[in-house]
C-alpha cells in the first residue's frame, strides 16, 4: 500500500505541473498565473491581446517559468492554437483555468428594453461557450497523466453575479450573471461526467476583485463598505483558492461553486 505524505508542502504543492490559465495577463488570470508560476508549475497564459499577453509572460518569466499563447478563446481559430502549443511542447495538461471572461453592459436610459443583442450573444460566447468548447479541446490533454488519487483539475472562474442578483439599474438585467450561472452548472456538470476520467471540475465565484473593470477607486471604496469583511479581495486571497484546487489537498472535492467573495453574497 502507498501512503502519500502529508506534509503541508507535499499535500498544497503544484510543483512541475502543467497549468493554462485563460485571460491571465491581467486581473484575476494573472493573480493565479503568477501564484502558480511562484510555487514551480509551467504555465502557459492566452491573452485575445498578443502585446499583453507576451507582456504579462516576461514578468512572470522572471520568477518561474511562464509562456504566452496570443489567442481568442472565442473563436476556434484560438482554441486549436493553444491546443497545438500544448500537444507540441507539453503533451499534457494537469491544471485548466477557464478564467477568461467579459462584461458588456446596456445603456442605462435605454434599461432593459434596450440591451442589445450582440451584447448578449457576445458576453454568452465567451463566458460560456469558450470554456465548454475549450474544455472539449482540451480534456484529453487534462486525463493523460490524470489519476484517481491525483487527478487533472478544471477550475472555472464564475462570479458572485451568478449567485445573487444585484440591481444596479434596469440596464443590469443583462447576460453577465446568466452566463456565469451557466458556468457553475457547467460545472457540475463535468463534475459527475468527468470522474470517470479521473478529471475534478470546481468553479471559484469571486466577489469584487481590483481589475480592469473595477479599476475606480472610489468605487472600490464604496462597495467594499457593502461586504461583511469591509474590504476587496487581493491577490492573495485568490492565490489560496487557485492553489487549494490545483493541489492534492482537493483531491476528492468536485463539483463545487467556492465563493470568494468576503461574504458578498450572504447579504
Amino acid at each position: 500500500m502507498t501512503i502519500q505524505s502529508n506534509n503541508i508542502n507535499d499535500l498544497f504543492s503544484i510543483k512541475d505541473k502543467v497549468a493554462l490559465v485563460t485571460g491571465g495577463s491581467r486581473g484575476i488570470g494573472f493573480m493565479i498565473a503568477k501564484a502558480y508560476v511562484e510555487n514551480g508549475a509551467t504555465v502557459y497564459i492566452t491573452s485575445r491581446t498578443a502585446a499583453e499577453c507576451e507582456g504579462a509572460a516576461e514578468a512572470l518569466s522572471k520568477i518561474g517559468t511562464c509562456t504566452a499563447i496570443p489567442s481568442d478563446v472565442s473563436t476556434e481559430e484560438g482554441r486549436e492554437a493553444i491546443f497545438h502549443r500544448l500537444q507540441k511542447h507539453e503533451g499534457n495538461l494537469d491544471i485548466l483555468v477557464n478564467n477568461a471572461g467579459i462584461a458588456l453592459g446596456g445603456d442605462p436610459e435605454a434599461g432593459f428594453e434596450g440591451f442589445p443583442e450582440d451584447a448578449f450573444d457576445k458576453v454568452m460566447a465567451v463566458n460560456a461557450k469558450a470554456p465548454f468548447m475549450l474544455t472539449q479541446k482540451l480534456i484529453g490533454l487534462l486525463e493523460k497523466n490524470a489519476t484517481q488519487l491525483n487527478p487533472g483539475r478544471i477550475i472555472n472562474i464564475g462570479s458572485g453575479a451568478g449567485i445573487k442578483v444585484s440591481v444596479v439599474n434596469d440596464a443590469g438585467a443583462g447576460s453577465y450573471g446568466p452566463s456565469k450561472a451557466l458556468l457553475h452548472f457547467m460545472t457540475k456538470e463535468w463534475a459527475v461526467n468527468f470522474a470517470s476520467r479521473h478529471i475534478t471540475a470546481n468553479a471559484i465565484a469571486p466577489g469584487l476583485f481590483p481589475s480592469n473593470m473595477t479599476s475606480d477607486v472610489e468605487f472600490q471604496k464604496k462597495a467594499a463598505l457593502t461586504f461583511p469583511i469591509k474590504r476587496i479581495g487581493n491577490a492573495s486571497d485568490m492565490a489560496g483558492i487557485a492553489i487549494f484546487l490545483a493541489s492534492r489537498a482537493s483531491a476528492f472535492i468536485t463539483g463545487e461553486v467556492i465563493k470568494v467573495d468576503g461574504g458578498y453574497t450572504l447579504l
